[in-house]
């Protein structure tokens, strides 16, 4: 079920609040627990229920090994589950694009029948991989089913994420305090969840009518010109950032009507002076696990330099696989990976010459706008579906094919499109994030280091439970509920 619909707003998301709170009252919190889980569960399986049987299998399975953990033994039963994780992962996911892949190889014909991909199975899939290594480590406290069904289901995060720890969630599931109907809490989450609502369909989905046209014309081997190329990159890293930036604020909003916090996922990106600090701020909870679970584990950066390098390159042409089955992932995760170690060698050589000054607040704003470019440079190859296609728009990007738009794309007028990326870029730089916003009511749990954005003080803006901030917030709600007519999926959710 979709967040932004009229389905999930008027009907799913009052009748879970209610009962929630209703069956809380009186101490009754396994029932409120049951309420949760099966609302979850159903809130899954409303695209398809035939996926109920995978991720509760799924659920069970890691579960017992869980149980099974203790002593010697414990390592043997870690693995085993997270080869049990991975298999499944890789059967849905990447089976028949390595099928493809092998059959290309070989000069084969044949490939594997087609295998629809269940929703969340990279969400859920690394959850749990992260529960095991926790358990494993003694870093999990007892606990009981339910609480664990709650812990990967929990239906605010359980499509797109964070990727929580159980250490984070269980805690508070286990607190009776949680479980205590508050109407701060209420007009809190509804406030963080329209506006993330608003970024959905009235910011990215409307940018998404200038990118699709670009890159589908580019798949079909259309020349793409300067206007279009850089219309087409600039629409998308917009539609991505605000589609991605408003599904963490509505899950955000979800879970704090429930009483519950979930880690920061998202914070201002796109105010990055480097692609170190990209990661820092986009898609948080996967950057710590793609460090915590597969780059320490690689070795990090304790066996020299150059192991070091091989291990970020590892890590991010994995990360870039993790997002989807085809060379384009591959190839925007290396180009991140060359990111990275070119990021790291400058640093090793600003510190070994002493340069600490890299120009103040200009120097600060270049590298601003450098990491800024490179990063939509990416995004050609994350958004095209294929190689070919991101070639023709990078050609277009560089002027290959000339100034004016072909035909196909005439219709577009791309100077008021521009006009609208050059106010919402300033409005990326420049504005407090909802985070910030909210950041006296504490929306999330505290991150791992205080990030420091630049925001201009004169331009913070905090919520506060006021006449102002109702009005407002009524307005954004109505525009959001307005633009409900025709939905469409986060884009994470392919993930």
């Amino acid at each position: 079920m979709l967040f932004n619909s009229y389905t999930f707003v008027l009907f799913f998301l009052p009748v879970v609040l209610v009962g929630f709170y209703v069956l809380s009252r009186g101490n009754e919190r396994d029932h409120a627990i049951t309420l949760l889980v099966a609302a979850s569960l159903f809130f899954y399986g409303w695209w398809n229920p035939h996926f109920l049987a995978l991720i509760v299998g799924s659920i069970t399975v890691n579960f017992l090994v869980g149980r099974r953990m203790s002593g010697a033994a414990s390592a043997s039963w870690m693995w085993a589950g997270i080869a049990f994780n991975l298999g499944l992962l890789g059967y849905f996911k990447y089976a028949n694009f390595f099928a493809e892949v092998m059959a290309q190889t070989v000069g084969a014909q044949w490939r594997l029948p087609d295998i629809v991909l269940p929703l969340a199975i990279s969400f859920f899939t690394f959850q749990q991989i992260t529960y095991l290594v926790d358990m494993r480590h003694g870093r999990v406290a007892p606990h009981r089913f339910r609480e664990y069904c709650l812990f990967v289901t929990f239906f605010p995060q359980l499509i797109a994420g964070p990727i929580v720890h159980h250490k984070e969630m269980m805690p508070q599931f286990s607190d009776p305090g949680h479980f205590r109907f508050s109407w701060e809490n209420l007009g809190f989450g509804l406030s963080v969840f329209f506006i993330g609502l608003f970024k959905k369909v009235v910011i990215a989905d409307w940018l998404s009518r200038f990118a699709t046209p670009v890159f589908t014309a580019a798949e079909t081997g259309t020349p793409i010109g300067l206007i279009d190329g850089w219309g087409g990159a600039l629409a998308y890293t917009f539609q991505l950032y605000f589609d991605f930036s408003g599904y963490t604020d509505m899950a955000t909003g979800l879970a704090l009507m429930f009483g519950i916090r979930l880690p920061m996922n998202f914070y201002s990106p796109y105010k990055a002076v480097s692609i170190i600090d990209f990661w820092h701020r986009w898609h948080m909870t996967l950057s710590r696990f793609l460090r915590d679970y597969l780059y320490i584990p690689l070795g990090g950066n304790r066996h020299g330099r150059i192991r070091r390098y091989v291990n970020l390159m590892a890590t991010m042409v994995l990360g870039g696989l993790w997002h989807g089955a085809g060379w384009t992932f591959i190839a925007w995760g290396a180009l991140h990976g060359i990111y990275l170690v070119i990021n790291n060698l400058w640093r090793a050589v600003t510190v070994r010459t002493g340069i600490t000054n890299t120009g103040g607040t200009t120097g600060r704003w270049a590298a601003r706008t450098l990491t800024f470019l490179a990063v939509v440079a990416a995004w050609v190859l994350f958004r095209a579906e294929s190689l070919d296609g991101a070639a023709n728009v990078f050609v277009g990007m560089i002027g290959g094919h000339g100034v004016n738009p072909p035909q196909v794309l005439a219709e577009i007028k791309w100077h008021e499109v521009y006009r609208i990326i050059a106010f919402l870029l300033a409005m990326v730089w420049f504005a407090p994030n909802t985070a910030q916003m909210f950041r006296g009511h504490a929306p999330v749990l505290p991150t791992e280091r205080i990030l420091d954005d630049d925001t201009p003080q004169r331009l913070s803006v905090h919520w506060r439970p006021a006449k102002g901030w109702a009005f407002i917030l009524a307005v954004v709600a109505a525009a959001s509920l307005a633009n409900m007519t025709e939905i469409s999926e986060f884009l994470y959710f392919r993930f």
